[in-house]
């Protein structure tokens, strides 16, 4: 039997240690980074038991009458057990229906887990959607490069490289934010009229949390930082969470440079870069100039995808 415990504050060390062993979990799904933004969510994450033993967990919030997982983040769903089989992550999809159904949710928003951030194999999840009948409603593109079998920078890449070289431009890694940070807020609103999703206290409190995964580089001549990257580290993949070059980065290839540094030494031994998503309007509209300056470095197109039950008219029987 499964049996779905709501997630309180006093699961917090069973949770994390959960995370940890979990063989498609990231620190993402650590309450440290979680709680963050706490108060913008209302928690609702739930925990799978199968005969007393944690089995699953499943980050999430509710807004209404829906349960999403979880709309803080970029990915979530059920994080499984390594001991987690087929048969028994159907028993977690069928006993969460019925939870769904019990306390009156009408919707429930699930954001599976790339298959590139899974420790091992971790797809079961998206066979029982399928037998449930949850359909696809979302499919974003992020721009992936398979560092094992990585493609060549293309001829315009190469060229930027070689001109930061000439220009002295040097690549490092830094603990400071404030200098990249600053070119990030005039590069979003200059672009998109918007701020960065985090705020600048809140990413120096995730990455003093988290050290050893959230790591920023930089591109800089003498003194002056002209592009940055900071990097979300996972088990196997680097993240590029946030990219920022600046007007006189573009002018001297910085950027180009950095990824140059990133992809070809500090991260050549992970299995996978990810650039991120270029997609926007719920994955409708592709932003091609975005997305071919990440596939001009060598990367190709893995989805982040996301399913709706909708429980008014398939969950009802």
């Amino acid at each position: 039997m499964v049996d779905i415990q709501k997630y309180s504050n006093k699961d917090l060390n069973t949770w994390n240690r959960f995370i940890e062993n979990a063989k498609n979990g990231t620190f993402l799904f650590n309450r440290y980074y979680m709680d963050y933004h706490a108060n913008r969510f209302a928690d609702h994450s739930l925990m799978f038991f199968l005969d007393s033993e944690l089995y699953a967990v499943l980050p999430a919030n509710q807004e209404g009458d829906s349960l999403i997982s979880h709309g803080g983040l970029t990915y979530g769903g059920l994080i499984l057990s390594n001991e987690a089989k087929a048969s028994s992550v159907l028993l977690c999809l069928e006993e969460l229906k019925k939870y769904l159904l019990k306390n009156a949710f009408k919707r429930f928003r699930y954001k599976a887990v790339p298959y590139i951030y899974h420790r091992t194999p971790a797809a079961e999840d998206l066979y029982a959607l399928f037998r449930y009948s949850m359909p696809l409603i979302r499919r974003d593109i992020s721009s992936v490069i398979d560092l094992e079998t990585k493609l060549a920078f293309s001829s315009r890449r190469e060229r930027g490289v070689k001109k930061a070289i000439k220009n002295s431009i040097i690549c490092s890694e830094i603990s400071d934010l404030n200098s990249f940070y600053d070119i990030l807020e005039y590069t979003l609103m200059e672009r998109h009229g918007v701020k960065p999703v985090h705020t600048l206290q809140e990413l120096e409190s995730l990455k003093q949390s988290f050290p050893e995964n959230i790591r920023l580089f930089v591109a800089k001549k003498a003194d002056l930082t002209l592009a940055g990257v900071l990097i979300y580290e996972t088990h196997k993949v680097a993240h590029a969470q946030y990219i920022v070059n600046s007007p006189d980065g573009k002018e001297q290839g910085a950027l180009d440079l950095l990824f140059s540094f990133l992809i070809n030494q500090v991260f050549k031994d992970k299995a996978y870069f990810d650039f991120g998503i270029s997609t926007e309007n719920q994955g409708l509209f592709l932003n091609e100039g975005l997305i071919n300056q990440k596939e001009e470095f060598g990367a190709r197109a893995v989805v982040y995808d996301t399913y709706e039950f909708n429980l008014e008219n398939q969950l009802s029987t």
